[in-house]
């Protein structure tokens, strides 16, 4: 899913220059590395428009957080205007990994690195989001072939698997209710899987059976 033609700068790369790079190459960010192509960070739009935004106003009107002080040096180069350390993730990671970390950085972005930390590419949120573009068709051809038969070795035939706009609908019969649970878990994790709809039945229920909440009396 990754981007691996990646437009990266060195930190001394002055404003305007990223400006062009951003433009000419229709991108939003840009990593920042050193010499041993190891991110520093990443600059983007959002970037240098805050660095925008905290220039005086030649109309004098201020901005939303108060006048400029005048006597403060503007950041000129991408290792000032960056936000750094870059959040990083691994080329073997999975969607859901990728996501998760985004979602706790608070980024739109991810700076992909080999072992030894340097930059091999960079995924984004739509870059995520490509695989709900995956067909009904090969999704269940995914569940059917790779869950269902290599994985799990359910007898062909025994769930049937309709997918329509990436919402999978699995019905049958199965002996155990766990091994019906491990086919729900395992068709959610597939690439481009929206929801699981269980219609499954099972002759022997072996789900474990999880301990009733227990309420604390109120506090005196």
């Amino acid at each position: 899913m990754m981007s691996h033609q990646v437009v990266s700068v060195a930190a001394d790369r002055p404003f305007k220059e990223l400006v062009v790079l951003l433009a000419q190459n229709d991108i939003s960010a840009l990593p920042v590395v050193d010499d041993q192509n190891r991110p520093l960070g990443v600059v983007s739009e959002g970037d240098l428009l805050r660095n925008q935004a905290s220039r005086p106003d030649p109309l004098g009107h201020g901005h939303p957080a108060g006048p400029s002080d005048p006597t403060r040096i503007q950041p000129e180069v991408a290792a000032d205007l960056m936000t750094g350390p870059a959040v990083t993730a691994r080329p073997e990671w999975s969607v859901v990994e990728a996501a998760s970390a985004m979602e706790r950085a608070g980024v739109k972005r991810l700076v992909v690195v080999d072992e030894i930390g340097r930059l091999v590419g960079i995924v984004s949120r739509s870059d995520l989001l490509r695989v709900f573009l995956r067909t009904d068709r090969f999704i269940r051809e995914e569940i059917v072939s790779d869950v269902l038969g290599r994985m799990l070795q359910i007898a062909e035939g025994a769930v049937q698997v309709q997918v329509r706009e990436g919402v999978v609908t699995l019905r049958g019969r199965l002996g155990r209710r766990s091994q019906g649970m491990l086919v729900v878990w395992l068709s959610k994790g597939v690439d481009g899987v929206v929801s699981v709809h269980d219609l499954l039945a099972f002759d022997a229920d072996d789900a474990p059976v999880l301990p009733e909440p227990v309420t604390l009396p109120a506090a005196p």
